[in-house]
């Protein structure tokens, strides 16, 4: 081979992997998390998990990157290690996929129908296509996706067919088949597939190599075989990178990755090479083909779950012997989450789509925890508890550790390249998120006021209770309902909370009025005055968060007008309906309720007197 020849199997070679990587890409964008979110709940049953490991990997064309994903999985606790085994077992049996995929440019006939199934033939007519959707879809849509699924695939087949033909001037290099017969002794075999392999971190990639060089003639099924075999074991070194700086279970997945290949492999090569010696196989000697390859690296892989899949168990304690836990028994491991638990993997940075989801659910649970945290700190104004104080104090912590992390994530996450939905939901969680941790604040705060309350023997007279339960009423619904519509992204709900936000407001001035009124008459200290007001103050705040939470989701979804236009570019029909609903909370809400239900009652009796 010249130096021209070496310059185009390089870009062939360039060209194939560029390939693979965008087609990988882009059928994971277009699955848009949904098969990560498939794979992170449905693996309860091991022969589920299996065969989702499978059809995942298949999907995504990577085995290296269901394996890190389930790394990930596993260090941030969404997964237990148990339930690992039966997706790592099945990524190797999804990654052949791509090898058969490939083993289309050995195909050969001179029938219409044979010619059609060539790369050659079909490759020019989806790259057309593709580059048609691509260059059409005016934003970034599933139309785009598509397009660039089909030319990934061209790019990949056209790199394949290339790297084909560069090489196939090396059949007549004695040097060359030299250096490949010495592939057949099986420890230098599996040597250089493991080699190659690390390097590209792509068992795909270098078995589709293994299938390029196929063309020169000069590869052996006996030279290919321990290749193949050194392959699988090279596609580990992914996710034991990927393990580094994890916590200890996360480690276990990437060994138990690593043991069920190597494992396979001796088992393999001592029953393969011992029949081989007694029988003696005689297409060790042929020269190797692309579907020829395909079908050793399905066989080897499929008969890997076959024989390991019982021995699964086994596996685990392997992997937990080789990665002990020290003074901390395995059962709490497997048990509980890590301390740290409040974190999202950075392996999750490789899945902008599924990263934007686990997101999503964690900002979901501090919306949970938030609300949690406000409706404890209202009870404790009836009636304080110390117990309850410190899970108020809890729930805050663990509120502002949110905000941290889904901060800091998110910001890094932006510079991907997200769908206009995922960007849409990202900016409703960042705006959002500070809102909720002031709300915790706020929560906190109040408690700090009951807390005052109780340490000094204050008690608010009965008409104050009686206003601060209607006002407390009304904040806890706003609360609850803002919850509920951010977690369910419900737009049309968040159209209610506004209403009440300004019964809220309204509700607070005539407290803070009836409270002046009762100081000058003498019936309020100044000391519960001072604390009335914080709780008045913290109380109103809350609802103003909760308004802008709201707003924020529908400002954005509605692409973009500032939160403080929303009434300016609300449709008269919109705000007829709004002063509506204004006006029969106004009512739910008053703060005389209680006057018209003593009035109520004494009319009842009256009647029944009466009679």
């Amino acid at each position: 081979m010249d130096m021209f020849g070496l310059l185009t199997m390089i870009g062939g070679l360039a060209l194939f992997l560029y390939g693979m990587n965008a087609m990988g890409d882009g059928l994971a964008k277009m699955a848009g998390g949904r098969l990560e979110q498939i794979l992170e709940k449905l693996t309860s049953k091991r022969i589920f998990a299996l065969l989702l490991g499978a059809a995942v990997t298949a999907v995504i064309q990577s085995s290296s990157a269901t394996t890190v994903m389930v790394v990930g999985f596993v260090n941030s606790g969404i997964m237990q290690l148990s339930q690992a085994v039966g997706i790592i077992m099945g990524a190797n049996v999804g990654t052949t996929m791509t090898s058969w995929l490939l083993s289309l440019t050995g195909i050969e006939g001179s029938t219409f129908w044979l010619k059609l199934l060539k790369p050659s033939s079909f490759a020019p007519v989806l790259a057309a296509v593709g580059i048609l959707l691509t260059m059409s879809a005016k934003e970034d849509n599933r139309r785009k996706d598509v397009g660039n699924i089909m030319l990934g695939f061209a790019i990949l087949m056209f790199g394949m067919e290339t790297m084909s033909g560069a090489v196939a001037p090396l059949a007549d290099d004695p040097k060359f088949t030299g250096m490949l017969t010495a592939f057949s002794n099986p420890v230098l075999g599996i040597l250089a597939g493991t080699i190659l392999t690390a390097a590209i971190q792509s068992s795909s990639a270098s078995v589709g190599i293994l299938q390029a060089l196929c063309a020169t003639g000069a590869i052996s099924y006996g030279a290919a075989l321990p290749i193949i075999m050194g392959q699988n074991i090279g596609t580990c070194v992914t996710a034991l990178i990927s393990s580094v700086g994890a916590n200890k279970n996360a480690k276990r997945a990437s060994m138990i990755h690593l043991y069920f290949n190597l494992i396979g492999t001796i088992v393999f090569m001592v029953v393969f090479y011992g029949l081989h010696q007694a029988i003696g196989f005689t297409f060790m000697g042929d020269a190797a083909n692309p579907a020829g390859i395909a079908v050793i690296h399905s066989l080897f892989n499929i008969g890997c779950c076959v024989v390991l899949y019982p021995f699964s168990n086994g596996l685990v304690k392997l992997a937990q012997l080789t990665i002990p836990d020290g003074a901390e028994p395995v059962a709490a491991m497997e048990s509980r989450p890590e301390a740290s638990d409040i974190s999202i993997d950075e392996r999750f940075m490789k899945r902008p789509a599924f990263a934007m989801e686990i997101c999503r659910n964690m900002t979901k649970k501090m919306a949970e925890e938030t609300t949690e945290a406000l409706l404890l700190s209202l009870g404790l104004l009836d009636k304080y508890s110390n117990k309850k104080a410190k899970r108020v104090i809890a729930l805050e912590q663990r509120v502002d550790r949110y905000e941290d992390v889904l901060g800091s994530y998110l910001v890094r996450l932006s510079s991907r390249n997200l769908s206009k939905k995922d960007s849409q939901s990202m900016s409703i969680l960042l705006h959002s998120i500070s809102d909720w941790e002031r709300i915790s604040d706020h929560a906190a705060n109040i408690m700090e006021s009951a807390q005052e309350m109780e340490e000094k023997g204050l008690n608010f007279s009965k008409t104050a209770k009686k206003e601060i339960s209607v006002l407390r009423s009304a904040v806890s619904q706003i609360v609850e309902n803002t919850r509920d519509v951010f977690c369910m992204e419900d737009l049309e709900g968040a159209t209610h909370v506004e209403p009440l936000e300004q019964v809220i407001d309204k509700l607070a001035k005539e407290v803070k009025k009836n409270h002046v009124k009762r100081l000058r008459e003498g019936k309020c200290t100044i000391e519960l005055g001072l604390v009335l007001e914080d709780v008045l103050t913290n109380l109103e705040r809350v609802s103003d968060h909760c308004s802008n939470i709201a707003v924020e989701m529908i400002a954005i979804e509605k692409d973009g007008y500032d939160t403080h236009e929303y009434f300016e570019v609300m449709p008269q029909e919109e705000k007829d309906a709004f002063h509506k609903e204004y006006k029969k909370l106004k009512k739910k809400y008053r703060l005389d309720q209680e006057d018209d239900k003593i009035k109520k009652s004494k009319k009842d009796k009256d009647k029944k007197t009466k009679k």
